[in-house]
């Protein structure tokens, strides 16, 4: 196992509709800006990971200030970052259903420090 730390939070899924409403460069800037925090913090906590051909589960804990997004707004673009990020940084072969066995997520209030953890645990099999 192990174990990503990104640390602030990332926008959620609402923010990043608003921003392709108003532009798809704007939109694409933000995915950048985002992958930009994520790379780093891979770079940090990954350094002895190697990519792998066996499927991984993914276990996101998101780590708020305050309770007032909603789990799937916080969640559902986060994972999207995080994972296109760590492909694009060769931490992942893919991001498809032969790559990732699966996901969890758990949500905590911090208020002076959030962030997200991402465990990331190999899998022998894939469930077909």
């Amino acid at each position: 196992m192990f174990k990503l730390v990104i640390p602030g939070r990332l926008p959620g899924l609402n923010e990043y509709i608003a921003a392709e409403r108003t532009s798809r460069y704007k939109a694409a800037a933000m995915k950048r800006e985002c992958e930009a925090l994520v790379l780093p913090a891979a770079r940090r906590s990954l350094r002895k990971w190697r990519q792998t051909d066996k499927p991984v589960i993914m276990r996101y804990t998101w780590y708020e200030k305050d309770r007032r997004r909603d789990m799937d707004n916080i969640s559902s673009y986060g994972r999207k970052v995080i994972q296109d990020a760590l492909v694009k940084g060769g931490y992942l072969r893919g991001d498809g259903w032969e790559c990732i066995a699966g996901f969890a997520d758990g949500f905590a209030v911090d208020r002076k420090n959030p962030r997200v953890e991402v465990e990331i645990v190999e899998v022998e099999t894939c469930g077909s």
